[in-house]
Protein backbone atom coordinates (compact mmCIF):
# COMPACT_ATOMS: atom_id res chain seq x y z
CA UNK A 1 0.00 0.00 0.00
CA UNK A 2 1.56 3.23 -1.35
CA UNK A 3 1.53 6.85 -0.64
CA UNK A 4 1.67 9.54 -2.87
CA UNK A 5 2.48 13.28 -1.85
CA UNK A 6 3.42 14.94 -5.27
CA UNK A 7 3.27 18.54 -5.92
CA UNK A 8 6.30 19.60 -9.41
CA UNK A 9 6.39 15.89 -9.96
CA UNK A 10 3.16 14.83 -10.23
CA UNK A 11 2.97 14.01 -14.04
CA UNK A 12 5.68 11.69 -13.54
CA UNK A 13 4.60 9.91 -10.71
CA UNK A 14 0.83 9.44 -12.12
CA UNK A 15 2.43 6.56 -14.73
CA UNK A 16 5.01 5.03 -11.88
CA UNK A 17 2.64 1.79 -12.11
CA UNK A 18 2.49 0.94 -8.14
CA UNK A 19 -1.11 0.13 -6.10
CA UNK A 20 -1.48 3.95 -4.49
CA UNK A 21 -3.81 3.83 -1.63
CA UNK A 22 -3.95 7.53 -1.25
CA UNK A 23 -2.59 10.54 -3.53
CA UNK A 24 -2.06 13.88 -2.20
CA UNK A 25 -1.42 16.89 -4.57
CA UNK A 26 -0.08 20.13 -3.55
CA UNK A 27 2.57 21.59 -1.16
CA UNK A 28 2.35 21.64 2.49
CA UNK A 29 4.08 22.48 5.60
CA UNK A 30 6.09 18.95 7.02
CA UNK A 31 3.44 19.66 10.24
CA UNK A 32 0.48 19.12 7.48
CA UNK A 33 2.01 16.20 6.70
CA UNK A 34 3.21 14.51 9.41
CA UNK A 35 -0.45 15.34 11.22
CA UNK A 36 -2.23 13.93 8.08
CA UNK A 37 -0.06 10.59 8.37
CA UNK A 38 1.23 9.80 11.86
CA UNK A 39 -1.64 7.63 12.57
CA UNK A 40 -2.50 6.52 9.26
CA UNK A 41 -0.95 2.90 7.97
CA UNK A 42 1.19 2.56 5.05
CA UNK A 43 3.85 0.42 3.51
CA UNK A 44 5.71 2.96 1.28
CA UNK A 45 5.24 6.85 0.55
CA UNK A 46 6.81 8.54 -2.53
CA UNK A 47 7.24 12.18 -1.54
CA UNK A 48 7.90 14.23 -4.14
CA UNK A 49 9.94 17.23 -1.99
CA UNK A 50 8.43 20.22 -3.80
CA UNK A 51 5.54 19.47 -1.84
CA UNK A 52 6.71 20.67 0.93
CA UNK A 53 6.98 23.99 1.82
CA UNK A 54 10.52 25.87 2.22
CA UNK A 55 12.16 22.30 1.14
CA UNK A 56 15.31 24.10 1.01
CA UNK A 57 15.75 24.51 4.65
CA UNK A 58 16.47 20.97 5.99
CA UNK A 59 14.94 21.45 9.44
CA UNK A 60 11.66 20.98 7.18
CA UNK A 61 12.29 17.53 6.11
CA UNK A 62 13.60 16.87 10.05
CA UNK A 63 10.37 17.27 11.10
CA UNK A 64 9.50 14.75 8.81
CA UNK A 65 12.20 11.96 9.92
CA UNK A 66 10.90 13.07 13.88
CA UNK A 67 7.37 13.12 12.88
CA UNK A 68 6.84 10.08 10.48
CA UNK A 69 8.98 6.40 10.15
CA UNK A 70 11.59 7.61 7.90
CA UNK A 71 12.56 4.17 6.16
CA UNK A 72 9.43 4.19 4.77
CA UNK A 73 9.69 7.18 2.50
CA UNK A 74 11.34 7.75 -0.81
CA UNK A 75 12.08 10.96 -1.30
CA UNK A 76 12.08 12.08 -5.18
CA UNK A 77 14.12 15.30 -5.68
CA UNK A 78 13.93 17.89 -8.18
CA UNK A 79 16.82 18.63 -10.66
CA UNK A 80 17.82 21.79 -9.22
CA UNK A 81 21.49 22.46 -7.77
CA UNK A 82 20.37 23.70 -4.77
CA UNK A 83 19.12 19.80 -3.80
CA UNK A 84 21.67 17.88 -6.15
CA UNK A 85 24.84 19.07 -4.33
CA UNK A 86 26.63 17.50 -1.52
CA UNK A 87 26.28 19.91 0.94
CA UNK A 88 22.13 18.72 0.93
CA UNK A 89 22.61 15.53 0.42
CA UNK A 90 24.92 15.67 3.46
CA UNK A 91 22.55 16.99 5.43
CA UNK A 92 19.52 14.53 4.20
CA UNK A 93 21.77 11.59 5.49
CA UNK A 94 22.96 13.56 8.96
CA UNK A 95 19.25 13.10 9.51
CA UNK A 96 18.57 9.93 8.88
CA UNK A 97 17.35 10.01 5.35
CA UNK A 98 19.32 7.41 2.97
CA UNK A 99 16.44 6.79 0.32
CA UNK A 100 16.62 9.71 -1.74
CA UNK A 101 16.17 9.76 -5.89
CA UNK A 102 15.97 12.29 -8.08
CA UNK A 103 14.01 10.26 -11.10
CA UNK A 104 11.77 7.62 -11.70
CA UNK A 105 13.86 4.68 -12.07
CA UNK A 106 15.40 5.74 -8.65
CA UNK A 107 11.70 5.49 -6.88
CA UNK A 108 11.37 2.19 -8.52
CA UNK A 109 14.37 0.75 -7.49
CA UNK A 110 14.01 2.23 -3.70
CA UNK A 111 11.15 1.27 -3.27
CA UNK A 112 12.14 -2.51 -3.58
CA UNK A 113 15.73 -1.82 -1.81
CA UNK A 114 15.62 0.22 1.13
CA UNK A 115 19.10 2.02 1.76
CA UNK A 116 21.10 1.75 4.99
CA UNK A 117 23.64 4.10 6.08
CA UNK A 118 26.54 2.38 4.45
CA UNK A 119 24.72 3.09 0.91
CA UNK A 120 24.86 6.81 1.41
CA UNK A 121 27.84 7.43 3.93
CA UNK A 122 30.17 8.29 1.01
CA UNK A 123 28.18 11.19 0.43
CA UNK A 124 29.38 12.61 3.73
CA UNK A 125 32.95 11.35 2.77
CA UNK A 126 33.02 13.56 -0.65
CA UNK A 127 31.37 16.34 0.55
CA UNK A 128 34.73 17.98 1.35
CA UNK A 129 35.10 18.55 -2.39
CA UNK A 130 31.40 20.22 -2.81
CA UNK A 131 32.53 22.65 -5.24
CA UNK A 132 32.88 19.89 -7.73
CA UNK A 133 30.31 17.80 -6.36
CA UNK A 134 27.95 20.20 -6.98
CA UNK A 135 28.48 19.77 -10.84
CA UNK A 136 27.92 16.23 -10.95
CA UNK A 137 25.25 15.90 -13.32
CA UNK A 138 22.61 13.42 -11.81
CA UNK A 139 19.35 13.59 -14.10
CA UNK A 140 18.96 10.29 -15.75
CA UNK A 141 18.29 12.45 -19.38
CA UNK A 142 21.58 13.36 -19.54
CA UNK A 143 23.53 10.07 -19.86
CA UNK A 144 21.33 8.09 -22.18
CA UNK A 145 18.54 7.62 -24.20
CA UNK A 146 18.08 10.50 -25.37
CA UNK A 147 20.33 9.78 -27.94
CA UNK A 148 20.77 6.07 -27.07
CA UNK A 149 22.37 4.46 -24.53
CA UNK A 150 25.78 4.97 -23.13
CA UNK A 151 28.40 2.06 -23.94
CA UNK A 152 31.42 1.48 -21.83
CA UNK A 153 34.23 -1.08 -23.56
CA UNK A 154 36.39 -2.41 -20.85
CA UNK A 155 39.63 -4.11 -22.21
CA UNK A 156 42.21 -6.26 -20.36
CA UNK A 157 45.48 -4.82 -21.79
CA UNK A 158 47.57 -7.83 -19.43
CA UNK A 159 46.12 -11.21 -19.12
CA UNK A 160 43.03 -11.32 -16.65
CA UNK A 161 43.41 -7.92 -15.46
CA UNK A 162 39.71 -8.39 -14.23
CA UNK A 163 37.28 -6.69 -16.20
CA UNK A 164 34.53 -8.95 -15.98
CA UNK A 165 34.42 -8.56 -12.09
CA UNK A 166 35.05 -4.63 -12.53
CA UNK A 167 31.63 -4.46 -14.67
CA UNK A 168 29.55 -6.56 -12.07
CA UNK A 169 30.40 -4.33 -9.41
CA UNK A 170 29.90 -1.25 -11.62
CA UNK A 171 26.75 -2.86 -12.80
CA UNK A 172 25.17 -3.36 -9.13
CA UNK A 173 26.38 0.34 -8.26
CA UNK A 174 24.58 1.80 -11.59
CA UNK A 175 21.80 -0.45 -10.63
CA UNK A 176 21.28 1.28 -7.46
CA UNK A 177 20.50 4.62 -8.97
CA UNK A 178 18.40 3.25 -11.74
CA UNK A 179 17.13 0.01 -11.70
CA UNK A 180 17.06 -2.39 -14.41
CA UNK A 181 18.12 -0.53 -17.27
CA UNK A 182 22.16 -1.43 -16.78
CA UNK A 183 23.37 -4.23 -18.95
CA UNK A 184 26.54 -6.26 -19.29
CA UNK A 185 27.45 -7.40 -22.34
CA UNK A 186 30.68 -10.30 -22.81
CA UNK A 187 32.18 -10.68 -26.27
CA UNK A 188 33.29 -14.61 -26.62
CA UNK A 189 32.91 -15.78 -23.20
CA UNK A 190 30.16 -16.57 -20.99
CA UNK A 191 31.38 -15.42 -17.44
CA UNK A 192 28.58 -13.35 -16.83
CA UNK A 193 26.40 -16.32 -16.02
CA UNK A 194 28.73 -17.58 -13.14
CA UNK A 195 27.35 -14.08 -10.94
CA UNK A 196 23.90 -15.25 -11.59
CA UNK A 197 22.78 -10.95 -12.36
CA UNK A 198 19.89 -10.37 -14.70
CA UNK A 199 20.82 -8.28 -18.07
CA UNK A 200 24.03 -10.28 -18.71
CA UNK A 201 24.06 -11.22 -22.49
CA UNK A 202 27.10 -12.97 -24.08
CA UNK A 203 27.43 -12.74 -27.86
CA UNK A 204 30.11 -13.27 -30.52
CA UNK A 205 32.13 -10.17 -32.32
CA UNK A 206 29.74 -10.93 -35.35
CA UNK A 207 26.88 -10.13 -33.32
CA UNK A 208 27.99 -7.46 -31.03
CA UNK A 209 26.46 -4.09 -32.47
CA UNK A 210 22.97 -6.30 -33.29
CA UNK A 211 22.72 -7.43 -29.57
CA UNK A 212 23.72 -3.34 -28.70
CA UNK A 213 21.12 -1.98 -31.21
CA UNK A 214 18.67 -4.03 -29.26
CA UNK A 215 18.81 -2.43 -25.92
CA UNK A 216 16.74 0.23 -26.64
CA UNK A 217 15.67 0.61 -22.88
CA UNK A 218 19.66 0.63 -21.88
CA UNK A 219 20.98 3.64 -20.00
CA UNK A 220 24.24 2.27 -19.67
CA UNK A 221 25.86 -0.76 -21.42
CA UNK A 222 29.08 -2.12 -19.90
CA UNK A 223 30.77 -4.35 -22.27
CA UNK A 224 33.67 -7.02 -21.75
CA UNK A 225 35.34 -6.75 -24.94
CA UNK A 226 37.87 -10.24 -24.54
CA UNK A 227 39.57 -10.27 -27.77
CA UNK A 228 37.48 -7.99 -29.47
CA UNK A 229 40.32 -5.19 -31.00
CA UNK A 230 38.45 -4.09 -34.44
CA UNK A 231 37.51 -0.36 -34.09
CA UNK A 232 34.41 -0.87 -36.48
CA UNK A 233 33.72 -3.37 -33.60
CA UNK A 234 33.67 -0.12 -31.21
CA UNK A 235 32.79 2.63 -33.33
CA UNK A 236 29.42 3.36 -31.52
CA UNK A 237 31.44 3.07 -27.91
CA UNK A 238 31.22 6.56 -26.08
CA UNK A 239 34.62 5.38 -24.29
CA UNK A 240 36.89 2.27 -23.52
CA UNK A 241 39.01 1.49 -20.49
CA UNK A 242 41.98 -0.11 -20.94
CA UNK A 243 43.13 -2.39 -17.67
CA UNK A 244 46.37 -3.21 -16.70
CA UNK A 245 47.11 -5.06 -13.33
CA UNK A 246 50.80 -3.91 -12.68
CA UNK A 247 52.00 -6.82 -11.06
CA UNK A 248 55.88 -7.26 -11.98
CA UNK A 249 55.06 -10.53 -13.91
CA UNK A 250 52.09 -9.33 -15.68
CA UNK A 251 54.19 -6.52 -17.08
CA UNK A 252 57.05 -7.87 -18.08
CA UNK A 253 55.03 -10.54 -20.15
CA UNK A 254 53.15 -7.58 -21.51
CA UNK A 255 56.06 -6.08 -22.38
CA UNK A 256 57.82 -8.86 -24.42
CA UNK A 257 54.35 -9.44 -26.10
CA UNK A 258 54.65 -5.61 -27.57
CA UNK A 259 56.69 -3.03 -25.67
CA UNK A 260 55.03 -0.48 -27.53
CA UNK A 261 51.54 -1.21 -26.15
CA UNK A 262 51.08 1.84 -24.29
CA UNK A 263 52.62 3.93 -27.13
CA UNK A 264 49.62 2.03 -29.33
CA UNK A 265 46.66 2.71 -26.95
CA UNK A 266 48.00 6.76 -27.31
CA UNK A 267 47.67 9.44 -24.86
CA UNK A 268 44.21 9.79 -24.79
CA UNK A 269 43.72 6.11 -23.62
CA UNK A 270 41.89 5.59 -20.30
CA UNK A 271 43.97 3.27 -18.78
CA UNK A 272 43.27 2.04 -15.24
CA UNK A 273 45.77 0.05 -13.17
CA UNK A 274 43.46 -2.75 -11.71
CA UNK A 275 44.02 -5.04 -8.59
CA UNK A 276 46.96 -2.39 -8.32
CA UNK A 277 48.45 -1.96 -4.59
CA UNK A 278 50.80 0.79 -6.09
CA UNK A 279 51.49 3.70 -4.04
CA UNK A 280 50.99 7.22 -5.53
CA UNK A 281 55.45 7.38 -6.02
CA UNK A 282 55.02 4.01 -7.98
CA UNK A 283 52.24 5.41 -9.68
CA UNK A 284 54.53 8.49 -10.97
CA UNK A 285 57.11 6.17 -12.07
CA UNK A 286 55.18 4.07 -13.82
CA UNK A 287 53.45 6.72 -15.45
CA UNK A 288 56.99 7.99 -16.44
CA UNK A 289 58.48 4.67 -17.55
CA UNK A 290 55.43 4.15 -19.73
CA UNK A 291 55.17 7.59 -21.39
CA UNK A 292 51.91 7.16 -20.39
CA UNK A 293 49.07 8.83 -18.09
CA UNK A 294 46.99 6.38 -15.23
CA UNK A 295 43.33 7.14 -14.93
CA UNK A 296 42.59 5.79 -11.95
CA UNK A 297 43.66 3.30 -9.55
CA UNK A 298 41.64 0.32 -8.36
CA UNK A 299 43.03 -1.58 -5.43
CA UNK A 300 41.72 -5.04 -5.14
CA UNK A 301 38.27 -5.73 -4.39
CA UNK A 302 35.87 -7.81 -2.34
CA UNK A 303 32.90 -7.88 -5.10
CA UNK A 304 30.67 -9.37 -2.47
CA UNK A 305 30.55 -6.49 -0.85
CA UNK A 306 29.79 -2.81 -1.81
CA UNK A 307 32.86 -1.02 -2.57
CA UNK A 308 33.39 2.72 -2.13
CA UNK A 309 36.58 2.46 -4.67
CA UNK A 310 33.68 1.50 -7.52
CA UNK A 311 31.63 4.76 -6.24
CA UNK A 312 34.56 7.25 -6.82
CA UNK A 313 35.51 5.48 -10.05
CA UNK A 314 32.12 5.77 -11.25
CA UNK A 315 32.24 9.42 -10.61
CA UNK A 316 35.16 9.90 -12.07
CA UNK A 317 35.06 8.55 -15.11
CA UNK A 318 33.03 10.42 -17.99
CA UNK A 319 29.91 9.34 -19.82
CA UNK A 320 29.44 10.81 -22.72
CA UNK A 321 24.96 11.56 -22.91
CA UNK A 322 23.17 13.37 -25.51
CA UNK A 323 26.00 14.22 -27.99
CA UNK A 324 27.42 11.08 -27.83
CA UNK A 325 30.84 13.00 -28.05
CA UNK A 326 34.05 11.96 -26.78
CA UNK A 327 34.81 15.69 -25.86
CA UNK A 328 31.43 16.20 -24.08
CA UNK A 329 31.83 14.96 -21.11
CA UNK A 330 29.19 14.61 -18.19
CA UNK A 331 30.14 13.22 -14.81
CA UNK A 332 27.63 10.23 -13.83
CA UNK A 333 25.73 11.55 -10.84
CA UNK A 334 26.54 8.36 -8.71
CA UNK A 335 24.30 9.57 -5.43
CA UNK A 336 22.17 6.91 -4.29
CA UNK A 337 19.29 8.81 -6.54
Amino acid sequence: MIVIVANEKKEELSNLGVDVIKEMKGEYSADEVVTMFKNFYFNKMILDVTAIKDYLNISNLQKLSMGLDISKIVFLLPNIPEVSGALYLNKLVSIGIYNFTNNINGVKYLLEHENTYDDVSYVQNMSDNIDHLDHISTDVSTIGNSSGPVIIGFKNVTDHAGATSLIYMMKRELERVYGETIYAVEVSRHDFEYFNVRNTISTNKVGLQTVLNKLSDAIVILVDLNDCNSSEETASFNEIVYLVEPSSIKLNKLMRTNKNIFEDLGEEAKIVLNKSLLSGKEISEFEYESKTHIFYNMPPLNDRRKNEEIVNFISKLGIFGNSNSKKDGKFLGIFKF
